[in-house]
């Protein structure tokens, strides 16, 4: 039981909350591509995908899993790593209203922020997914590789597409 649910149901609970914040961020940075800010989709995405990391905290840890240091397993590391990108996007978006330096911290942290949670979709899809965990059941094969490769070269180029462009503008004070 997790938060008084059974396994099934919190990991069904994760996953549709991953799903949409994965969907928003999407959303959020074809925004930053056009300069537009976006205000309820970017707090569903950010709120969403704090949510997506601290539920997956969450989860028991599976025995066989790898370490990394101590009883972090390589899903705790991202989760550690992915809150703080998003704790550094909130604060530029909230505290710091996009001034100066703070849009490129926001814009490079949102879309690592997301990239994370793509990067943990394709990991998880080549678990779930028969197809694709025929091609890399250990997630050590070229396929998987391959696939994270993409997405990586793709999210850069979404992150430099996105630093670029996106400048939404001020809002001007209303005529008196």
């Amino acid at each position: 039981m997790i938060l008084g649910m059974s396994v099934a149901a919190f990991t069904q609970l994760h996953v549709i909350i991953s799903l949409i914040a994965i969907i928003s961020g999407i959303l959020v940075a074809f925004g930053m591509l056009n300069a537009r800010l976006m205000p309820g989709m970017t707090t569903l995405f950010l709120l969403l995908t704090v949510a997506t990391s601290v539920t997956g905290f969450m989860f028991p840890t599976p025995v066989d899993a790898p370490r990394v240091i101590g009883s972090l397993d390589p899903a705790n590391v991202v989760g550690a790593i992915s809150l703080i990108f998003l704790a550094l996007a909130i604060l530029a978006l909230y505290a710091y209203k996009l001034t100066g330096s703070w849009r490129g911290v926001y814009v490079i942290s949102a879309i690592i922020a997301l990239y994370f949670n793509c990067f943990v979709l394709v990991a998880q899809s080549f678990q779930k997914i028969s197809f694709l965990h025929a091609l890399a059941p250990t997630q050590k094969e070229p396929p998987f590789a391959v696939a994270q490769a993409i997405l990586l070269i793709l999210f850069v180029g979404l992150g430099i597409a996105a630093f670029k462009k996106f400048r939404p503008m001020a809002r001007m004070p209303a005529a008196a």
